[in-house]
């Protein structure tokens, strides 16, 4: 999975001709590093129709702050420049991710 950044969020995910799924974490977070594997198997599974990338919110205050991720672990989908969905309660499991990004 890519690691975006401040820097190269507009490049790698506004201006993307395939839909975006972006993983907001922190290195430290346990339910981060418990969600990695789940999000890494969504990415395998949807090669090519949609990416998957990661932005540790912590070292990236100005898109975490654009987009009001206030805790993580946090999933967005952007398609076309634009926000389009993200998840909306306690993550459990990736099938929580497909309903809630409807991927």
């Amino acid at each position: 999975m890519t690691e975006v950044t401040d820097n190269n969020f507009e490049a790698e995910v506004l201006q993307s001709q395939v839909p975006v799924v972006v993983f907001f974490y922190m290195t430290w977070a346990g339910p981060c590093k418990v969600l990695n594997p789940i999000v890494l198997e969504l990415e395998n599974s949807h090669q090519g129709r949609v990416k998957f990338v990661k932005l540790d919110i912590e070292a990236n205050v100005e898109v975490r702050s654009r987009y009001g991720v206030k805790s993580v672990p946090f999933l967005m989908k952007f398609e076309n420049g634009e926000q389009q969905s993200q998840t909306r309660r306690q993550i459990s499991g990736k099938f929580d991710i497909i309903h809630d990004l409807s991927l």
